[in-house]
């Protein structure tokens, strides 16, 4: 398994910007496929992104209905780090995003990770 570390979430006004990274470690990072979820008070944890293992390359990127066009992930392989850029953040945004790792089941499905980060609070005022 590959161990993850959340950081970068706070409490914003809607509209405003923030960006989440996930600190990664293990030898073999690349080759991983690195998600987000969130999980609101009272609901089920939600997919909101994912990108591939470049390979050399950008890497695919998927997206949640809910925050394409608003959100943007990335990742760097030389360090070991995945990121979430959140614009024009809404207040239904609010939840813990985790970062995600080790899949080996459906992509947007959170059963389907083996690996898992602590979190990291996003609250997003009106």
């Amino acid at each position: 398994q590959v161990q993850l570390v959340e950081s970068g979430g706070g409490l914003v006004q809607a509209g405003d910007s923030l960006r989440l990274s996930c600190a990664a470690s293990g030898r073999t990072f690349s080759t991983y496929l690195m998600a987000w979820f969130r999980q609101a008070p009272g609901k089920e944890r939600e997919f909101v992104a994912a990108i591939s293992w470049s390979g050399g390359g950008a890497g695919n990127t998927y997206y949640a209905d809910s925050v394409k066009g608003r959100f943007a992930i990335s990742r760097d392989n030389a360090k070991n780090g995945v990121y979430l850029q959140m614009n024009s953040l809404k207040p239904e945004d609010t939840a813990v995003y985790y970062c995600a790792a080790d899949l080996t089941g459906a992509l947007r499905v959170s059963l389907g990770y083996k690996s898992w980060g602590q979190g990291t609070q996003v609250t997003v005022s009106s």
